[in-house]
């Protein structure tokens, strides 16, 4: 897997085809491998770029004083873009919604469009019961590897309070043990993660930066889940209200892992937003 340097350290990254590229993020204690139900269904013709995020399934540890705080996470990425040249992407959001967040820091020059999957958005930061569970792990010692076993018991890893509300059908045991084997090899995973996990997030600050999309001028496609209770349905329906060049676009028996859940209708999607785009351009 190729790796680029950033400020932060090495960000590591899978890439396939050439063309417009498309930048598809991915969750907390997760990893670019939540795509790979989706990816070989998208049309050929665009640079797809999957970045491993340091949000605890990543492989290699970031610098100590690495900023993972809500912002330095925007810088993160948008560092991320500028080290690849990458100019007028699609970015694709899903679960972790702070991405959301790079208009409101003025740092999403070189995002031209954006694809919203169920994501934090508003004040659901962290997210319903498997965000509460993640946030009170982050304060308890040894909480967050007892986190990481039970996740790769499949009866365990149902519950609400952990991925049973995130994923409508069972997830795969080998999908869920290359997510969490990184901090189970590596305690400085868990560190970086942590640093996100205990930073501050006010309430007014999140709304205000969510809102701030109204000063988003590209077009976004809204992919939300009809059914679930971490992200709120209405979520989706308010950010397609917000960002000014919006559609919304409900995946039906999906909860937030809508591109596990149902990766046909999430591919056939993203599919035309993408070749639209395209051809609008020509």
């Amino acid at each position: 897997m190729p790796a680029v340097e950033i400020s932060a350290g090495r960000i590591h990254y899978s890439e396939r085809g050439e063309g417009p590229a498309v930048v598809l993020l991915h969750g907390l204690l997760m990893n670019q491998t939540q795509w790979d139900a989706v990816i070989g269904k998208l049309p050929e013709g665009f640079r797809y770029i999957r970045p491993e995020l340091p949000l605890g399934s990543h492989p290699e540890p970031l610098r100590e004083d690495a900023d993972l705080s809500m912002r330095g996470l925007n810088q993160l990425i948008a560092d991320f873009l500028a080290a690849l040249d990458l100019h007028d992407v699609t970015l694709v959001h899903t679960d972790w919604g702070g991405s959301l967040f790079l208009t409101a820091y003025g740092l999403d020059e070189r995002v031209g469009r954006m694809i919203v999957l169920p994501c934090e958005a508003f004040t659901n930061f962290p997210p319903g019961l498997p965000g509460k569970t993640v946030t009170a792990a982050a304060y308890l010692p040894g909480a967050l590897t007892l986190g990481l076993k039970q996740l790769r018991i499949p009866w365990l890893r149902s519950s609400p309070l952990l991925f049973g509300w995130m994923a409508r059908y069972p997830l795969s045991d080998e999908l869920v043990h290359g997510w969490t084997e990184p901090g189970l090899r590596d305690k400085r995973i868990q560190r970086d993660m942590l640093k996100y996990g205990k930073s501050k997030r006010p309430k007014a600050e999140l709304i205000a930066n969510t809102e701030a999309l109204r000063n988003f001028r590209g077009e976004a496609l809204i992919l939300w889940s009809s059914a679930g209770k971490v992200m709120p349905r209405e979520h989706g329906r308010r950010l397609a209200q917000i960002i000014p060049r919006a559609r919304l676009v409900e995946i039906d028996d999906a909860y937030v892992l809508s591109m596990i859940d149902q990766p046909d209708a999430v591919a056939a999607a993203m599919s035309e937003f993408l070749t639209e785009a395209v051809i609008e351009s020509e």
